[in-house]
């Protein structure tokens, strides 16, 4: 109702409700058809609720969710003064850092054009513009220097897998950003493969990871000469991340 009337949810009143026009009353009544078709709210009206702060999503981005929070959980639990997302989408992973750590500076990396360009103005947004560079980046191709923590949450579902997911996020997610069109860990095995390069010693790399994956994501971690690996449970319990440290010089 507010997202028809294009005003603040919390500034909805009874008087709003009940003095719809036409204009507002059809817009309204699209919101529910296509709500019905199973399209999410957060692209029915454009935006989705991330840690606390609105971002803006589109069908070039994923659908912000609340697991993923549990990457800014595991992120600010120690310090760190300059970080990179690996295919940061909206921004709303490395933008929630930013705008949580105010000394701190930031690199999002993604391949997808029109994807950065929704990052740069969340960014904007949350006031984070000055201390964010967003370049388009296949994972590290064209990323230098060291970071004392890397996050990423990227495509991991299998592509066998695609015809069980909701409708919700199967017809409005981009693929690119759900699956890698094979296992489900083709990015983990880029992400382990420059995590040693691209991380300062001691530093911290945390993924997003499907429930089943942990124990694939732990052994390319390890293999690649990262230690204290560590699984991380979201609120239902499952496993959702994976976080790992590089060694120290």
């Amino acid at each position: 109702m507010a997202a028809a009337l294009t005003i603040a949810p919390d500034r909805l009143t009874l008087h709003d409700r009940d003095a719809l026009g036409a204009e507002t009353a059809s817009r309204f009544e699209s919101f529910i058809t296509r709500r019905e078709a199973r399209e999410p709210v957060s692209r029915i009206i454009g935006e989705r609720l991330f840690w606390g702060r609105s971002f803006k999503v589109t069908q070039d981005v994923l659908d912000p969710r609340p697991e993923t929070e549990i990457l800014i959980e595991q992120a600010l639990a120690e310090p760190f003064s300059k970080v990179l997302d690996l295919g940061t989408g909206s921004g709303c992973i490395l933008i929630t850092l930013l705008a949580e750590r105010t000394e701190a500076r930031g690199v999002g990396t993604d391949i997808s054009e029109r994807a950065v360009l929704i990052a740069g103005g969340n960014a904007v947004r949350h006031g984070v513009a000055d201390r964010i560079v967003l370049p388009l980046s296949e994972w590290y191709d064209d990323i230098g220097g060291r970071f004392d923590l890397i996050v990423s949450n990227p495509p991991y579902i299998a592509a066998d897998e695609m015809s069980d997911l909701a409708p919700e996020v199967r017809d409005h997610d981009p693929a690119e950003a759900l699956t890698d069109g094979a296992d489900g860990l083709s990015a983990y095995r880029a992400i382990a493969a420059g995590a040693f390069d691209h991380l300062t010693p001691g530093g911290r790399l945390i993924v997003e990871i499907g429930p089943t994956q942990a124990a694939e994501v732990t052994a390319l971690f390890r293999a690649a000469g990262l230690e204290t690996i560590a699984v991380h449970p979201d609120l239902d319990g499952r496993d959702r991340a994976v976080s790992a440290v590089a060694a120290e010089a």
